[in-house]
């Protein structure tokens, strides 16, 4: 079984900055791939940014040059640090990874997600 985690929501006021953090757990081979989501009310889910095991970064064209995507394979993380954030930036923040298990089975999962309110 495979877990992931976020953490580092929360509120804060526009200009602002937080650090979101995505751990996973549990019978990991190897990640191969990891993203962040975003899902505001009423809107559909976006993908923020993501991120290869070979740190190849991309990212959505509304939070390039403020967000910043990371992981740690050490310690099976990701971060995505969010700079300069706005209203708009609003929404709750999942993680997905595609990994391989310890079985060698490849499956895509989900953390639970984490709200991140932009507002003064």
């Amino acid at each position: 079984q495979v877990q992931l985690v976020e953490s580092g929501g929360g509120l804060v006021q526009p200009g602002g900055s937080l650090k979101l953090s995505c751990a996973a757990s549990g019978s990991i081979g190897r990640i191969i791939f990891m993203g962040w989501h975003r899902q505001a009310p009423g809107k559909q889910r976006e993908l923020v940014a993501h991120i290869t095991s070979l740190c190849v970064m991309n990212y959505a064209d509304s939070v390039r040059e403020r967000f910043t995507i990371s992981r740690d394979n050490a310690k099976n993380t990701m971060y995505l640090q969010m700079n300069s954030l706005q209203p708009e930036d609003t929404a709750v923040y999942s993680c997905n990874a595609l990994i391989s298990t310890a079985s060698s089975a490849l499956n895509t999962y989900w953390g639970q997600g984490t709200q991140v309110t932009v507002s003064s």
